[in-house]
This record gives structure tokens, sequence and C-alpha cells, in this order.
């Protein structure tokens, strides 16, 4: 063998053993890595979502919470269509508020009817002692009448092999607060957070361009909110040179016209696109802070049915308030314990693939005496021994005609 192809072996060897050592030595970077987790904001009053990871905020009404998901996401709009007369609509929207006020979260409100301070004050007053929401309910005594043990055992008979129904909507881990709607809250409360106002009589109408699909009222909301949110601080991709906080909006009744709309007004309004046009900016400009927002819209107003499902689409959540003021559900027995029936229209569909909807689709909504709560809805079940006269007169004469008709047949055992 010569030198040459004994120094190229030589050479070949070498190499062989460089890569069979490189091969054994661990590597810095491997195909499976632990995904490090994205760092989530810690500011006081939210959470973030076991579903998707965004972070929540709670709406103050414990059972609207269960309904979302376990709370409002941040950077989203909530939809409200309002009931009849705007009572259970306008308490929502003072609870959002009134927990923003607890959570020392910053507040903006827009009005076109009312002024905003008027509405801040009317915010309930939070319950500092929670303990007593947890009271264990007493069970029912016996009674000594004999009547009575003999009712309560044939309801007891009927229902025994039943489950249990609970009607409350609840979470397992605690969200939010209570607050007593019969009591307003103290004015140092209120005075220790930080608001912002809208109040359309403050900003005269100005001629604005033809081509904007915008009107004036809602072009100097929208400008506005960008302005409190840029000069607050709240942009996420703002330097966290201090404490990040949220920002909770409230528009009340936007469409009307109050602003200026005349989406209530006409089948075929003017300015179809007006309102449209603000959400899609309103969206936009929520997408990228930490705000959050809450709409309130008096849809049994507006008559073109598109142009409510065009509103519905541009919001993250809706639900729909139907009360039953003014109607005959109001006078009917079986709706006795409740006030009115809600809708949801639309959940968000928030880094995932689909959305968690509600486990039960009938709700129904009742104002008690300082508690607003959402249940499921449940009627009281007919607890009628015999049939009513017509309805027995009517299973005799079907018995008589299948007699009739066949000779051979036996009754049916019902």
């Amino acid at each position: 063998m010569g030198t040459k192809t004994r120094k190229s072996v030589v050479k070949l060897q070498s190499s062989m053993a460089a890569s069979v050592n490189s091969a054994c030595k661990p590597l810095n970077i491997t195909s499976f890595q632990k995904k490090t987790r994205s760092k989530i904001l810690s500011i006081p009053g939210t959470r973030p979502s076991v579903q998707n990871g965004q972070l929540l905020v709670s709406s103050g009404v414990t059972s609207l919470d269960y309904l979302l998901g376990g709370g409002l996401a941040v950077g989203t709009v909530l939809l409200i269509e309002e009931d009849r007369y705007d009572s259970y609509s306008r308490m929502i929207l003072k609870y959002f508020l009134a927990e923003g006020v607890v959570c020392r979260h910053e507040l903006f409100l827009a009005a076109a009817h009312d002024h905003p301070d008027d509405i801040f004050q009317e915010l309930p007053d939070p319950i500092l002692d929670d303990v007593a929401m947890y009271k264990p309910v007493e069970q029912p005594r016996l009674s000594c009448d004999p009547q009575d043990s003999l009712d309560a055992m044939k309801i007891a008979w009927r229902y025994q092999n039943l489950p249990k129904v609970q009607s409350a909507l609840a979470s397992s881990s605690r969200f939010g607060h209570y607050y007593d709607v019969s009591k307003t809250m103290e004015p140092e409360i209120r005075q220790a957070a930080k608001c912002h106002h809208f109040y359309l009589a403050e900003h005269p109408s100005q001629s604005t361009a033809t081509h904007s699909l915008m009107l004036h009222s809602y072009s100097a909301l929208l400008k506005s909110i960008e302005e409190v949110i840029n000069r607050e601080g709240f942009q996420v991709a703002e330097p966290m040179a201090k404490p990040r906080n949220i920002l909770r909006i409230g528009l009340h009744s936007l469409g009307s016209a109050l602003w200026g709309d005349d989406l209530c007004c006409r089948d075929n309004p003017k300015n179809s696109h007006a309102l449209t046009t603000f959400l899609y900016g309103l969206r936009a400009l929520l997408r990228t802070s930490l705000a959050v927002a809450v709409v309130t819209v008096p849809s049994h107003l507006i008559q073109n049915i598109s142009q409510m499902a065009s509103i519905t689409r541009l919001c993250d959540n809706a639900i729909a308030l139907e009360s039953f003021k003014g109607s005959e559900r109001e006078t009917n027995p079986l709706y006795k314990d409740y006030h009115g029936l809600l809708h949801v229209r639309q959940v968000p569909h928030l880094n995932c693939l689909a959305s968690q909807l509600p486990d039960h689709k009938d709700l129904a909504f009742k104002l008690k005496r300082k508690q607003f709560t959402i249940e499921r809805l449940h009627l009281p079940p007919d607890l009628s021994e015999t049939v009513s006269r017509v309805s027995r007169v009517e299973l005799e004469g079907a018995s008589m005609v299948t007699s009739s008709c066949g000779s051979g047949t036996k009754h049916l055992d019902f």
C-alpha cells in the first residue's frame, strides 16, 4: 500500500471517529423541546381562561359569567339586546361598571339620554360579607296535619326516582363579587375609581364628509375612546412603565334616535351602515388594547332583521333580554317566579376551533329583593290527580269509537 493511500485511510478513519463522537454528544437543540408558556399579565380583577388562556374579567353577574365561559374576555365586545323598557339591560350595565369600581379598573361610560354621572350614582352597593350568600338552605319541617303528610308522600312517590334539578347557574371557582341592588354604592367607594364619560349633548354636531359611512356622534365617540386608550396606556404594545390596568367601556342604547341614528325609525334607514361601521372600528381598537366593552342596543325597535344580524356578527358575545312587562306572560302563573327570558345569541371563538356553548338553552332571569340572577327555566309540574271534565268526556268518546271499530280488539292500558 502506498504512502498516499495510507494517509487517505487515516484521514477517513479520523473523520469517521469525529462524526461518531459528535453524534454521541448531547445536542443543545432537539426536535422535542418543552414549550415555554407565554407570560400572562397579572392584573387585579382578572384571571386566565381554562379553555383558551384568554384574560377574563367578571361582568358583575356571576350567573352571566358562567354562561359566557367564565367571564368577559379582554379585547371583546358584549352586545345586550335591551328589553322593552330598558330596565334589566341597564341594570346589567350598572353591574358591569360596579365590578370595575370594586376591582379598581378604569371606567368609560357613554350615553345620549341620561348624563353618565347620573348613571354612576346608581351603581349597586357591593356586599363585602359574602358569607351570607352561602348559608345552607333550611330543610322543610314536617307538618302535624295528616292531610299535608299525605300530600308530601304523594309528591315524594311521584318524583322519588327523578334527579334533583339545580336551577341556579354557578361555577365551582369563585370569580367576581355580589351586589345589593336595593342600595346604591357609597360615594367614597365610587369616587376612588377613575371614570371617563362621553355625553352626546356636550359634543355638538359638525358637518362631516358625504362619503363617510359613520355618523358624527359615533365618530366622536370612537375618537374619544381611542384618546383614552392611548393617553392612559391601555395599548398592549405599550412598554410596561407602570402597572397595567383594565379599561371597562359601557355604551348605552346605541342605534337609538337619541344618537342621531334612524335605524330604529325606518324599515330602510338612510344611515344603515353607521352603527355597523362603528362596531367594526371599536372591535379593531379593542383587539390591541387591555379593554372590554358592553354595548346595549334597542333591538325591539329595529325593523330590519338583516341589520340586527349584522350588528350581532360584529360583536363577540350577544345576549337578548325578553321582559314579561306588558305581555301576557306577566300574568301567567307558569312564569310567576321569573321576570323575563334570556337568549344567548352568540358566543366568542377565541384561540380555539369550537366555542363553549351553554349546557342549557331555556334560561330566565329574575330580580329578587337584592340581587339579579339568571337561572334555568323550569316550569312547575302538573300535580293534579284527575283529568278535567272535558278531557274525561273526550277519552270516553274515543274508547267507544275504538270498541265499535274492532270488536275483538282490547282497550289500550295507559
